[in-house]
């Protein structure tokens, strides 16, 4: 699974974890874990979590406990991407309530690439010698282009290789690294959705002629 020595946790001691289903490879939300929930994790092979609104650690639902059937690091150290399988009578992903705890629920519904663009803004704010998009901030700009490049020519290997499972690390890696640029210039995901929604429906010659209008 995971090398407890590797993970950077924030200043705030927490660690954000995308999770998602196993069964789908659809994320669920990110979640964020400290160092006990990341322990109880690993222990207990049951996914525990780290509510910020209450201060507190949340344990899994006795009655749907997930099941986490891999938990990844990123290279950083400073981010997770853990697969889950819910427990409990249903074992379907999509119709099942992952956490009853209202500050959870909010969490679920929430846009996972803003929240990680949050994070992003808040490695950027509060910069911690440890925090590897701190670090690239402080690289500027060049730095963070590379790092696009590599990652866009690891998910283009990827794709090459035929593996589903590494072309969804590759993409997930690909946009993190989006997000850290569009942080550096302070745009939100929402300016990238607008465009999306500008562009759809429209062929490809019509977008192209409505640049130039």
């Amino acid at each position: 699974m995971v090398d407890l020595g590797n993970i950077t946790y924030g200043v705030d001691g927490l660690i954000p974890a995308v999770v998602r289903c196993a069964p789908s490879g659809d994320v669920l939300m990110l979640s964020h874990l400290n160092a006990e929930a990341v322990e109880q994790t690993l222990a207990s092979g049951l996914l525990y979590r780290y509510s910020r609104s209450r201060k507190a650690l949340v344990a899994p639902d006795a009655d749907a406990p997930q099941r986490v059937t891999e938990m990844r690091l990123s290279c950083s150290g400073d981010c997770l991407l853990v697969a889950v399988e819910q427990g409990g009578a249903s074992r379907n992903c999509f119709k099942t309530v992952l956490f009853q705890q209202q500050d959870a629920v909010a969490e679920e519904q929430a846009d996972i690439l803003e929240q990680v663009y949050q994070v992003v803004l808040q490695r950027r704010d509060n910069p911690s010698q440890k925090s590897y998009v701190a670090s690239l901030f402080a690289k500027g700009l060049d730095k963070i282009l590379g790092k696009i490049g590599e990652e866009a020519t690891e998910t283009a290997v990827a794709g090459k290789g035929g593996q589903p499972d590494e072309v969804v690390y590759e993409v997930a890696d690909l946009f993190f690294h989006v997000l850290v640029l569009l942080g550096y210039y302070d745009l939100p995901p929402e300016r990238i959705y607008a465009e999306l929604r500008r562009r759809f429906g429209l062929s490809g010659i019509e977008e192209k002629a409505s640049r130039k209008a």
